[in-house]
């Protein structure tokens, strides 16, 4: 019994030792990664348009340092300017829009509404409350529901049908008043309910 658990730490170890050797290798050129900026943003370091940039005569994307003119403090000291900034901001306010809030639309759908339904009840889903004549089967009920693309489009169409009293859909044949397994919970929930 003591040689099994080690046989079988063995046989891991072994599988992990062929599994590593089967890794493909990754090259390693020595070169680091230099990143390169484009003219665009040199322009918006400067402060200036995007559009009206033109690329510097001489301009290094990359300093001598190995990083980017965008992360090298003197290049971009040499860049912008407290002036620059200034009217960079000034076109910023310019830009600026202040959006007034209007009132929210009142709701015109007059349909029923699933979410004052499942805060309207307080029972369990599974309690019968309503009475339903059990004609069609358990794979009637499920291909019934399987035609609805989520159980909140199923209570809907029921309730819309008349649900929860009456179930024309045959949507709700336990007679709960949720159809095809909707619960109400996550709605209870969201209203502290």
């Amino acid at each position: 019994m003591i040689h099994m658990p080690l046989t079988r730490f063995l046989s891991g170890c072994a599988l992990l030792g062929v599994m590593a050797g089967c890794a493909p290798t990754i090259p390693d050129s020595g070169n680091p990664v230099i990143y390169q900026t484009s003219p665009q943003r040199e322009a918006a370091l400067a402060g200036e348009d995007f559009d009206t940039a033109a690329p510097q005569a001489g301009a290094e994307a990359v300093g001598a340092s190995g990083i980017s003119a965008e992360n090298d403090f003197e290049r971009v000291g040499e860049l912008r300017t407290i002036e620059s900034d200034a009217q960079r901001m000034e076109r910023l306010r310019q830009q600026y829009q202040v959006v007034q809030p209007t009132a929210v639309p009142s709701r015109t759908n007059s349909g029923p509404n699933i979410v004052q339904y499942a805060v309207s009840t307080r029972h369990a889903p599974g309690t019968p409350i309503y009475s339903r004549l059990n004609l069609r089967t358990a794979a009637a009920h499920q291909r019934k529901c399987a035609s609805y693309a989520s159980a909140d489009q199923a209570q809907l169409a029921f309730l819309s049908a008349g649900g929860p009293d009456r179930d024309k859909l045959g949507l709700d044949p336990d007679g709960d008043g949720f159809a095809c397994d909707w619960d109400p919970s996550p709605f209870r929930r969201a209203v502290g309910g």
